[in-house]
């Protein structure tokens, strides 16, 4: 039962910060109004893209058997999320704070698993 929270949790993990990374990459027009508001510069969407990405890569080797590696995508992408959370709240942007809430509620839950499955 807790092996399959597990899959069901990281994986619905995987596929949002995929394609929040993706969205990063494509400079998405949601995006950029974010960034902005928040304060971070158009030229750290790449790099935060790259995170994103290689966390949800690092979750998916962790399912397919890489544990301690999944243990570090985790513990990688909850950390960047609490920052995200960090930077909505330096900004006084409290609009969208749910978006980064539900990434970091995501990956803490994949943490989570991993860490007891």
């Amino acid at each position: 039962m807790m092996f399959t929270a597990y899959v069901i949790v990281t994986a619905i993990t995987i596929t949002a910060n995929a394609g929040i990374a993706a969205a990063d990459f494509a400079r998405a027009g949601f995006v950029l109004a974010n960034s902005a508001e928040v304060g971070v510069p158009r030229s750290w969407l790449p790099w935060l893209g790259t995170l994103k990405a290689a966390g949800a890569a690092g979750l998916l080797l962790g399912v397919l058997g890489a544990r301690p590696l999944g243990l570090a995508a985790a513990t990688g992408l909850t950390a960047f999320f609490l920052g995200a959370l960090a930077a909505h709240i330096r900004a006084g942007v409290y609009h969208n704070i749910a978006f980064p809430g539900a990434y970091l509620t995501l990956s803490a839950a994949s943490l989570s698993l991993t860490a007891t499955h």
